[in-house]
């Protein structure tokens, strides 16, 4: 149980990715007056944990009405993992999620697509297929990243004087490459669940 928490907890950080996304938030709510951006930055985190979370639990059914299997979100789900990936590796003029418009940030950019965006939200979809304490699981782990998320963006401007661009840029690009194994980690589990239909 432990360690499914762990390898939750340990995906849903890599894909929501909030230390790479730190210099996208500090841009966005570079226009935002200092004393309302803690607001902002609660309010788009909670946003994209209720959106994570009604994908977990209805993503079931979301897959059903659509006649999507489990093999084809997975492997779709990965392609989309390691696109991001390559964007952290291998840093991209619009960023790793694409350009992003300027004014006071309303759920767009920040809390879909930064955090909830393709392969978190296909990422939790692959949870709903689970059972029922498995998801349970899955939901403490998301609750564990929220937290994460509120003390990495609220800290955010300090973070960047603290450590520095070189070493933010660093440690993104670290976690490009993980993520870029857990993607084809992914990818190889869709093509094996495929080869057993066939």
């Amino acid at each position: 149980m432990t360690q499914n928490f762990f390898q939750t907890f340990i995906l849903l950080l890599l894909v929501t990715d909030p230390f790479g996304n730190v210099p996208l938030f500090a841009t966005a709510l570079n226009a935002v007056p200092p004393a309302r951006r803690p607001r902002i930055v609660v309010r788009e985190c909670m946003i994209a944990f209720v959106v994570l979370l009604i994908f977990m639990f209805f993503g079931r059914h979301f897959l059903e009405a659509l006649q999507l299997s489990e093999a084809s979100l997975r492997i779709a789900g990965s392609v989309i993992l390691l696109l991001i990936a390559i964007r952290m590796i291998f840093p991209h003029p619009d960023g790793v999620l694409g350009r992003n418009e300027g004014g006071e940030p309303f759920i767009v950019p920040l809390a879909i697509p930064a955090l909830a965006g393709p392969s978190a939200l296909a990422t939790v979809l692959l949870f709903s297929r689970e059972s029922t304490g498995e998801v349970l699981i899955h939901v403490a782990a998301l609750a564990a990243v929220v937290v994460v998320w509120l003390a990495v963006f609220l800290g955010a401007e300090r973070l960047q004087k603290v450590l520095g661009p070189q070493v933010m840029t660093a440690f993104e690009r670290l976690m490009g490459l993980i993520l870029a194994a857990m993607s084809i980690e992914m990818l190889l589990g869709g093509i094996r669940e495929f080869a057993k239909t066939l």
